[in-house]
């Protein structure tokens, strides 16, 4: 039986190859960016994910930020390989299966739209809102924020609007932003995958995939969900003129050491003597 899916990809490091918020700093000519970031998650201040909407808000240095900045940002993002024909083939359907794809991400709408232009229509694009000031230009509100629990209210809400079974929801995401609603689509069997090694998201997703080609979100989706085989899924990709030229699956096991082996030795050698 054909079903109906949703699609749902974080933005930053997903589908481009930059964070939004280096690259507004670099914009504005700004420095210290990830330290600031830093700051708030260890103040637990906001919720990742959320610090760039913070900082444009609170941050004297970046409320000078305009609407027209954030559009610029958008222009200036490097998208991963094929962003356009993944959203095409999703447009489409795959084997009679129909996928309704969705960008949800907490950078600014305004970077979302300018850098999705053309390829993502706005109504399928979710990012964090500003209210404007009429008199200076400058962001004098923060009407949404899509990071953390904001992502699980924005899924559910797409998965109802669309009359989809928790099942039939599909997530993409590279980083702890993205942990509340993978857990949250895991718990409804949906399928979630990681496009990064970061182990807090890897532990967390059904799958991950590492690439530069945002295409390869589409394997574990092929194999897992429609049950296609390695000789299915290189004939989807070369009907659009692509070759798989490396697939390596890799188990990865995280370990961490100290010192003070000789401690642990002297504590056993305790034991057996007692």
């Amino acid at each position: 039986m054909k079903k109906h899916y949703l699609l749902a990809s974080d933005f930053d490091q997903t589908l481009s190859f930059n964070d939004s918020g280096i690259i507004l700093s670099e914009l504005l000519g700004l420095s210290g960016f990830q330290e600031k970031v830093a700051g708030l998650s260890r103040l637990n201040l906001v919720q990742q994910g959320a610090e760039l909407a913070y900082l444009l808000r609170h941050d004297p240095e970046y409320r000078r930020v305009t609407r027209a900045d954030l559009r610029e940002v958008g222009r200036r993002v490097r998208l991963k390989r094929n962003v356009r024909l993944l959203a095409g083939i999703l447009a489409r359907g795959v084997d009679g299966h129909r996928f309704d794809f969705y960008v949800i991400s907490a950078a600014p709408e305004e970077v979302l739209f300018a850098a999705l232009e053309g390829i993502v229509p706005p109504d399928h694009i979710i990012g964090t809102r500003f209210g404007w000031s009429a008199e200076t230009g400058e962001i004098d509100s923060i009407v949404r924020v899509t990071a953390g629990f904001g992502k699980v209210a924005a899924v559910e809400e797409l998965r109802l609007k669309l009359t989809l079974p928790r099942d039939q929801v599909v997530y993409v995401g590279d980083g702890q932003s993205d942990i509340p609603v993978m857990l949250h689509v895991n718990r409804g069997e949906g399928f979630t995958i990681a496009a990064s090694e970061a182990r807090e998201i890897a532990q967390i997703a059904k799958r991950t995939v590492i690439s530069d080609d945002v295409l390869s979100v589409l394997v574990p989706i092929l194999e897992e969900i429609l049950d296609w085989g390695p000789s299915q899924i290189r004939a989807l990709f070369e009907t659009h003129g692509l070759v798989i030229q490396e697939w390596d699956r890799v188990r990865t096991d995280w370990l961490t050491f100290r010192e003070g082996a000789e401690d642990a030795v002297t504590g056993l050698d305790a034991v057996a003597e007692g």
